[in-house]
């Protein structure tokens, strides 16, 4: 087995009108589909840096044919009516072949190879790792074994999931260690604001 955590990358299917609708409201649809095929683009090149197993989970179908390798991502569908359960759905699937699961999403360019590498090496030692979004939510969490309370009772998508997360480990006793702060891209604005950043090459 492996001593790096298993990766958990989860997407949208790229569909006009289904990606990015904070973007399309004041872009138009295929502006926010453009950024999010650019955003998996980004993520899928630090994704495939990582050394660890890669999983690609899909929210509506599995696409064998897409720019993400299937030799690289081992590519399976996610489960559930909402975003938490289909983190959990994710990580108990994870844990019954990996001993440290971590999970990411497409929504932050900002995000690096050596942020997934730091969090790997840090759940030897803590229970928890996250990387916080600025927004008030997290660009990454990674664990070594579940903890359904992490994935239940959020309003996903909003500014207290952090907040919320924090207090169910403090609860649940559990050992935690915060990246750093990093941006998620959920306006044109954030957008731009990457484009003029010293990360965008």
């Amino acid at each position: 087995m492996t001593s790096s955590a298993a990766l958990i990358v989860f997407i949208k299917n790229p569909v006009l009108g289904k990606v990015k609708t904070r973007i399309a409201v004041t872009s138009g649809e295929f502006t926010a589909l453009q950024i999010y095929l650019q955003l998996q683009v980004i993520t899928r090149k630090q994704c495939i840096n990582y050394q660890g197993s890669k999983y690609l989970f899909y929210s509506d179908f599995i696409d064998t044919n897409d720019a993400w390798d299937s030799n690289l991502f081992n590519k399976k569908l996610q489960t559930g009516n909402d975003l938490g359960i289909r983190m959990k759905h994710a990580f108990r699937e994870l844990f019954l072949q990996h001993s440290k699961v971590i999970i990411i999403g497409s929504d932050c360019p900002y995000l690096k190879t050596n942020h997934i590498q730091e969090a790997s090496k840090l759940l030897d030692t803590y229970d928890c790792v996250i990387g916080p979004a600025k927004d008030g939510g997290y660009y990454l969490l990674g664990l070594n074994s579940l903890h359904k309370s992490l994935f239940q009772d959020k309003n996903w998508s909003s500014a207290t999931v952090l907040y919320e997360s924090l207090l169910d480990l403090k609860q649940l006793n559990l050992s935690y260690k915060m990246l750093e702060v990093l941006e998620d891209i959920d306006t044109l604005e954030s957008w731009n604001r990457f484009l003029e950043s010293d990360n965008h090459i």
